[in-house]
């Protein structure tokens, strides 16, 4: 990101890098202790890798009737829109599907190499199994399914974050979250909108030769196969799971980026983008959601309105 405002702070949370950035300095404290608030809230509700987590009190409770918080009941409604657009091509059932690839702990402590897995491909229980109910708060999670919320939760506390922050700002100004690559903007913009570079890992340093685009409101995401990876004996895998094979993605795309209304709209489009492989481009056009795809050999294809490079 490159972006001409003063405030500007910098830290790590549910197993990300964050950013905030605001356009009135004396407003960052105030704001970064409201996206710090929420942070730990989402963590602590929705998190699959904290044993104490409400998810995994709820993932150890299958075919029960369980009351949820209304913070992890929103994630989980998010997360079943998510399965509803893209027609379960995202969908919040793969949490078994990750362990079984390896990926049941934070990114962090995942062994970058290991020994080889035995993986059969099995299409996964599918987002209609799990009975939520948002007027009660309740949710049952038939035994043998276990949610993962991932792909939309991180986004969610992207949005959440910056909306808190702006209230933390008595509404005056504009602030900038990111998480990990998921970024969410909240209130007036800079002059110019917010300048945010496009990189397939969020951990590249800001560069001028590297493409950017600016964004006034909503929010941006990445979803991508080439930074959360990992070998097991021959074979490479990623986070990103093809709910139909129960298996890391095999996608003409290694990455894209997608401008949505919100950041989570943007993160389900661009996990679905992956996943769709081949049939993404002319799913996202439809939708009229720009974007930015890059296939396995770095070609760039850039979608519905997003901008041309000079």
């Amino acid at each position: 990101m490159s972006v001409s405002v003063l405030g500007i702070a910098d830290d790590r949370a549910l197993g990300s890098s964050v950013r905030v950035i605001v356009t009135r300095p004396q407003s960052l404290t105030a704001a970064k202790a409201a996206v710090d608030d929420v942070l730990r809230a989402i963590d602590a509700a929705a998190s699959r890798f904290r044993e104490d987590s409400e998810l995994s009190r709820l993932n150890a409770a299958p075919d029960h009737v369980v009351s949820v918080s209304p913070l992890l009941a929103k994630a989980i409604g998010e997360a079943l829109r998510g399965a509803r657009l893209t027609e379960g091509a995202v969908d919040p059932t793969v949490g078994h599907a990750m362990r079984l690839i390896g990926y049941d702990a934070d990114f962090g402590s995942v062994p970058p190499f290991a020994e080889g897995l035995q993986l059969v491909a099995r299409r996964v229980p599918g987002w209609q199994a799990v009975q939520f109910s948002p007027g009660s708060g309740t949710v049952i999670v038939p035994r043998g399914v276990e949610l993962d919320l991932g792909a939309t939760a991180k986004a969610l506390a992207s949005d959440m974050a910056a909306a808190s922050a702006f209230n933390a700002m008595a509404k005056e100004g504009g602030v900038l979250v990111s998480l990990g690559g998921d970024i969410a903007v909240a209130g007036e913009p800079p002059p110019q909108g917010w300048s945010i570079q496009a990189s397939e890992d969020a951990a590249t340093p800001i560069s001028d030769s590297d493409e950017a685009v600016s964004i006034n409101s909503g929010g941006m995401a990445t979803s991508g196969t080439t930074v959360r990876r990992w070998v097991r004996g021959q074979t490479i895998l990623h986070h990103i799971i093809d709910p139909a094979t129960g298996l890391p993605a095999d996608s003409v795309w290694r990455t894209a980026t997608v401008v949505a209304g919100s950041c989570v709209d943007a993160n389900i489009a661009s996990t679905a983008a992956i996943v769709l492989s081949d049939r993404a481009p002319a799913w996202l056009v439809e939708r009229k959601l720009a974007a930015r795809l890059i296939d396995r050999d770095g070609g760039v294809h850039r979608l519905a309105g997003w901008p041309r490079q000079p």
